[in-house]
């Protein structure tokens, strides 16, 4: 059975699964997912890197300081001389701002800027790749040559030209590389490539280009490699990981006060070894960029978190399609199995919510350490194989399960029912072999009562006392097997079995007994006769099963031992007792009732005899006279064993004269009598000849 459940959940999952798969490529999920990376990076990312990096930020405030002094924005080349000149001791330099045109101060403005860039050394200018065709002078070639990569690297995009810094300047740079990078498809900045393609070369980005230039950077195969490692890239791009604190920074007048002498808390000392970018950040400068930690960056504020996560080596390593895919279809497969399995909402829905938890916290547990893995699209996933594997559950087994529990649990314990629910094979055609109780119980004379009374009454009798039979067997977890006329039969050990089985069969043979003096007091006050019962209990190995037709069939138990208990039940009219158990069943009950042996009996129709007891009370203690009765008679049988039938009649007649009405002290005084005339061969087996 499970390897069915097992079988169909596969099954299920493999079509959420393709459903999922199908919305996810159409790009359906694309926004949510973007929008779940950005909660995931506000949530989970670094505080801060370990690099230095500073911003120098041309900035509103700056901007107004210079325009109060009479220097209007743009500002003349020069003013960039002594910033560049007060940060000649860092490491590296990044401008992110583009100087394609000759200043319209003269060229004496251009060489002053120049110069500062060749004294420092450490400057990097930005390239503007375009996808428009324009002329390249040999200058502007001759520096692509000096900026590009070597090898054959996979680039994400090509552009068909730049636009370059004024000769001036990129003569006198360290170097150099694009600034250009695109969005998202929402406007939103969380990836960028590190090299772009333009005219066969691979031009580097703006801060990438610092590694190329410290010979750091190598390709590997088609991967670009730092130290040696490969750099994870998706696309051809690189996942970024901001930070949750700003850079530090400090504005540009700052730098130039600094530089006048009037800045005494920025020394230059501050700037030394650190990595410096110097970018727009004034709101009118038009270089303000959404990213996934706010609505509000700039510009340089991308390219800061892009050189921090390369010299850090903080990389977000994106997850290959084959994680993904087996993380959604685990989804599937574990929510269509235990949709397949428990058919409660009260057991479904908390395991969805707690697998939906899950689709959530794997992912961002792997992005806290660096990997990326999609989370929406395992969620839908999720949700998929949920609503398919309910919606079949409901439709289909569903359906079986609801007609098998009002079939079954008319004549079934309810755990049972729910056991045959778990366990459908146990109710299609065919049987297995299993050790089962076996209980029969039969209205005696209730023929002669029928003709008594009118048919109605007849049939409201024999209904109310097979009713509360019923009802003994099924909350004593038997299962009711068939009505015979006026006769039940019932079994214990199938389809679940267990220790208690025994003595259950006979509690609840007790338990019938007292029901039917509550019947007969109901039916004396009607005028109704008086019924009385026979019941019958063996157990041993039989077959049991639904079996039959495959139109037409039953959950039922046949074999010897069903024979045999209905032999039992039938010595009861020999021995004039209300219940008669065979021994096999009382030595499994633990000595939790009151029995006497009534000796050792051959049914009809089988060559094995059988030791078989007649069940008194539930419990050894405050049984009173019965018990008495029992002793007696033990003492008796005894004698009769021994041979000693003239004391073991005198032991039979004292106990009748106490209770008259005592079958087997009648049955034995007969047999005491008759041996003592006329002995006989086999005496110690009692041979039943009727059915």
């Amino acid at each position: 059975m499970e390897g069915i459940r097992l079988r169909k959940a596969a099954l299920l999952a493999l079509v959420s699964f393709s459903v999922s798969l199908l919305v996810f490529l159409s790009g359906a999920l694309e926004g949510f997912e973007l929008r779940a990376y950005d909660l995931l990076s506000r949530q989970l990312n670094p505080l801060e890197p370990e690099t230095d990096i500073v911003i120098v930020k041309v900035d509103q405030e700056s901007i107004d300081a210079l325009s109060e002094e009479g220097i209007m924005w743009p500002w003349p080349r020069q003013m960039y001389a002594p910033i560049i000149e007060y940060l000649s001791d860092a490491d590296a330099v990044f401008i992110d701002i583009l100087f394609t045109e000759p200043s319209s101060y003269g060229v004496q403005d251009d060489l002053i800027m120049a110069g500062a860039l060749k004294e420092a050394s450490n400057v990097f200018l930005p390239v503007f790749l375009t996808g428009r065709q324009r002329a390249l002078t040999e200058k502007d070639r001759a520096f692509l040559r000096k900026i590009s990569l070597d090898g054959a690297v996979s680039v994400p995009v090509e552009f068909k030209s730049a636009v370059m810094p004024i000769d001036e300047l990129k003569a006198a740079a360290r170097g150099g590389g694009n600034v250009t990078v695109a969005p998202d498809g929402d406007g939103v900045y969380r990836r960028a490539p590190l090299v772009f393609g333009m005219d066969g070369q691979n031009i580097p980005g703006l801060v990438f280009s610092y590694l190329t230039g410290e010979g750091r950077i190598t390709v590997c195969g088609k991967a670009l490699c730092l130290d040696g490692q490969e750099i994870p890239l998706r696309d051809g791009k690189m996942l970024l990981r901001y930070y949750q604190k700003p850079f530090p920074s400090v504005s540009a007048g700052e730098v130039l006060d600094a530089y006048s002498g009037d800045g005494a808390n920025l020394s230059q000392e501050f700037f030394r070894g650190k990595k410096v970018l110097i970018g727009l950040t004034a709101a009118g400068l038009y270089d303000l960029k959404p990213t996934s930690m706010s609505s509000i960056s700039t510009g340089v504020d991308i390219h800061a978190a892009m050189l921090a996560n390369l010299m850090d080596k903080d990389f977000i390593k994106p997850l290959g399609d084959a994680w993904n895919g087996a993380f959604m279809f685990a989804a599937c497969f574990i929510i269509s199995f235990v949709v397949l399995s428990y058919y409660s909402a009260y057991v479904n829905l908390p395991v969805f919510v707690v697998l939906s938890a899950a689709c959530v916290v794997v992912p961002a547990v792997l992005f806290r350490y660096g990997y990326y893995m999609n989370t929406v699209a395992p969620l839908a996933a999720l949700t998929t194989g949920f609503i398919i594997a309910a919606a079949y559950s409901y439709a289909i087994e569903g359906r079986e399960r609801r007609f098998t529990r009002r079939a079954f649990s008319q004549y079934m314990d309810t755990r049972l029912v729910d056991y045959l629910l778990e366990n459908p094979r146990l109710i299609r055609p065919g049987g297995q072999r299993t050790r089962v109780t076996v209980f029969f119980a039969d209205l005696a004379d209730f023929t002669a009562v029928a003709e008594k009374v009118p048919a109605e009454d007849a049939a409201r009798v024999l209904h109310g006392v097979l009713n509360s039979f019923t009802d003994a067997i099924i909350e004593h977890c038997g299962v009711v097997d068939k009505y015979i006329g006026d006769a039940v039969m019932a079994f214990w050990g199938a389809p679940i079995a267990s220790k208690a089985d025994d003595a259950n069969a006979c509690a609840c043979a007790l338990e019938c007994i007292d029901a039917l003096k509550d019947v007969n007091r109901s039916f004396a006050e009607e005028g109704l006769p008086e019924i009385s019962a026979r019941i019958g209990i063996h157990s041993g190995d039989a077959i049991a099963g639904n079996l039959g037709s495959d139109r037409l069939f039953d959950y039922t138990v046949v074999g010897d031992t069903v024979n045999l208990a209905s032999r039992i039940e039938s010595a009861n009219k020999l021995f004039g007792t209300g219940i008669i158990v065979s021994e096999e069943t009382l030595r499994k009950t633990d000595g939790q009732f009151l029995a006497r042996e009534l000796g050792t009996v051959e049914v009809k129709g089988k060559t094995m005899p059988v030791k078989i007891f007649e069940l008194v009370s539930k419990s050894r203690e405050g049984a009173g006279r019965k018990k008495e009765i029992v002793l007696s008679f033990s003492e008796a049988l005894s004698l009769y064993y021994e041979r000693n039938w003239d004391e073991a009649l005198d032991v039979l007649k004292r106990i009748l004269e106490g209770a008259p009405d005592d079958g087997p002290s009648k049955f034995y005084r007969d047999r005491c009598e008759r041996l003592l005339k006329n002995p006989e061969d086999g005496w110690e087996v009692i041979k039943i000849t009727e059915k």
